[in-house]
């Protein structure tokens, strides 16, 4: 072999390695990956009336910025379930004629969700995904608000958790072999009952909380 064929061959050689190199991160059958998300959870509540004492008025529910942690399992190069683990805690509102009452009340939520995701280009830089799944949201640490007891009396609140569905969509653009960008979205189907107990009288008002979840962030591939 020349001396020219050689350096040709050794240019060739590099040039693979470095494409090689330069190749995106991507998911494989078997693979697991982590992200870690910064999301904003966005109700678009719609409420029933309080009854039987405010039938009248409606109430609200609060956007909340929290971190959230996910893994999702690939089962094939294109088929992933995702679990996500978060919690967010929420401001709940008077609305019409308990609006001068401002916040009524506050409540941590904890929507655990798994979701069946389909990854379209999943050896590509950028790779989007589509998926379905399932929500259970629990409510806890509900808490009356200083203005809703100086109105009426000391008052319990207890709401009932939600069993829903979820849809999602988003992306996970490639930064190097392992780590990579994550831009998503969710709705997530969750109703529930709020109860409020002052004394011997219990209200109770109907809330669709359905909430937009917008999430940023970082993962990796193991």
């Amino acid at each position: 072999m020349t001396k020219g064929a050689n350096m040709k061959s050794l240019q060739l050689t590099v040039a693979a390695a470095a494409l090689l190199a330069a190749m995106p991160a991507h998911a494989d059958a078997g693979d697991i990956l982590v992200r870690g998300r910064a999301i904003l959870v966005s109700p678009t509540e719609k409420s029933g009336g309080i009854t039987p004492t405010f039938p009248n008025d409606r109430v609200s529910v609060s956007d909340s910025w929290t971190p959230e942690v996910d893994v999702t399992y690939f089962a094939t190069d294109n088929i992933a379930l995702e679990l996500i683990a978060a919690t967010s805690k929420h401001d709940i509102g008077g609305e019409k004629g308990l609006k001068p009452v401002g916040k009524l009340a506050d409540t941590w939520v904890l929507p655990p969700t798994l979701t069946l995701q389909y990854h379209l280009a999943p050896k590509a830089k950028l790779r989007p995904y589509v998926g379905v799944g399932v929500n259970y949201s629990i409510f806890y640490n509900e808490d009356a608000s200083r203005s809703l007891e100086t109105a009426i009396g000391a008052t319990s609140v207890k709401l009932k958790s939600s069993l829903g569905y979820s849809l999602q969509a988003g992306a996970d653009v490639a930064l190097s072999d392992k780590v990579f960008l994550n831009l998503d979205v969710k709705y997530i189907d969750i109703d529930t009952t709020a109860k409020l107990t002052t004394g011997p009288l219990v209200n109770r008002v109907k809330v669709s909380i359905d909430p937009i979840v917008f999430g940023v962030g970082i993962g990796t591939r193991f």
